[in-house]
């Protein structure tokens, strides 16, 4: 199962937290980019640039698909790519929605996040209302994780992924 949604929806954490519910191994596609570059996704996006980015997590969004059998979770803006939404067609895709106002408080104002610096809730607004449409789209299912805990988000997709099997 795969989880998508923007920055502060908890993609990360609930991957962590159902993959050891079900006793499976997790996997992240920005630390698969880290590891495999050897410097954090913000040192890329400075460095090299976000075309170089988004390139690298393509190709990570494609290992990982075809590697990984446990939990997944995709950076924020893996689902730009036509061939990444490509690949997920199959796949168990979980979307986890979150609003605005929760979105900024999880990510914090002074976020370390490349594409959220300046204004951060300008910034993230534009991410997520640019992504949402194509997150859907990929998507199996959706929760909303706005007034849930990572724990709860974790329990209704164990409840999803188990009624998908």
């Amino acid at each position: 199962m795969v989880f998508v949604g923007p920055p502060g929806a908890g993609k990360t954490t609930v991957a962590d937290e159902v993959a050891a519910r079900l006793g499976l191994a997790v996997r992240d596609t920005d630390q698969d980019i880290e590891t495999s570059q050897g410097v954090s996704v913000q040192d890329i996006f400075i460095d090299e640039g976000e075309a170089h980015f988004r390139a690298l997590e393509e190709q990570a969004v494609a290992a990982a698909l075809a590697e990984h059998d446990g939990v997944l979770s995709l950076g924020g803006g893996a689902v730009l790519s036509p061939v990444s939404r490509a690949a997920l067609q199959g796949h168990l895709v979980i979307f986890l929605d979150v609003g605005l106002a929760s979105a900024v408080r999880r990510v914090g104002m002074n976020s370390g996040r490349p594409l959220l610096l300046g204004n951060v809730r300008t910034q993230l607004k534009n991410l997520m209302d640019q992504r949402r449409v194509l997150y859907r789209d990929v998507a199996r299912h959706t929760i909303d994780t706005d007034e849930l805990d990572a724990a709860q988000v974790a329990d209704r997709a164990v409840e999803l992924i188990k009624e998908s099997a």
